[in-house]
């Protein structure tokens, strides 16, 4: 019997996640050959630990263990945040990206600006220009697609402070999560993908 197929994961683990206060942003299943990998983006307003990466993670294989849907297939569960390069779609997106840089398109232009304070239906975010940065709205309605950007430095802090500064718990931009320690997945032990700036666990199954 096959891994099933994302739609069914959904139904097997959103009320489980959203018990522990996690919201389930997307699940991918991949086939390689007999074996497959089961990856789920969870979020939340604190972010995604490597502690809770980990605790999540068992929560989540004991719930599989209780079904047959997976049958004898071997697979590997990861449990991940959804890292750079995610749309930001929804308000609680915009809300936890807070102090992010994101690229941002509209009906007239394509820009990249910090994101500041969500107000109702309008993000406030922090462009740049000759005279330094700047506060400027938008509404929400107006923006086609943003995605989070990669910063390999730490933020400019005068655009932190226009923009609101983190919400409690993340992790600034440019900055290694101190409790991040790489290790083989065959170890059953927490990793980060540095490239996704990512919190991670994987576990055999």
């Amino acid at each position: 019997m096959p891994v099933p197929p994302p739609e069914r994961i959904v139904e097997l683990v959103t009320d489980l996640l959203d018990n522990e206060g996690y919201d389930l942003e997307d699940v991918v299943v991949t086939a390689a050959g007999k074996h497959s990998t089961v990856r789920l983006m969870v979020d939340s307003d604190a972010g995604l630990g490597l502690d809770e990466a980990a605790r999540l993670s068992r929560l989540v294989s004991e719930a599989f263990d209780s079904i047959s849907d997976f049958g004898e297939s071997p697979y590997v569960l990861e449990v991940t945040s959804p890292g750079i390069g995610r749309p930001i779609t929804l308000d609680r997106h915009w809300r936890r990206a807070q102090g992010r840089k994101a690229r941002i398109e509209t009906a007239d232009e394509t820009f990249v600006a910090r994101i500041g304070e969500l107000v109702g239906d309008t993000i406030r975010v922090v462009a740049s220009d000759k005279q330094g940065p700047f506060v400027r709205s938008l509404s929400l309605s107006d923006v086609r697609k943003a995605v989070v950007e990669i910063e390999f430095s730490p933020p400019n802090p005068r655009e932190l402070e226009l923009a609101g500064g983190l919400p409690d718990g993340r992790v600034q931009a440019g900055e290694i999560d101190e409790n991040a320690v790489g290790a083989d997945a065959a170890d059953d032990e927490d990793t980060v993908d540095g490239g996704t700036e990512s919190n991670e666990l994987r576990m055999d199954k």
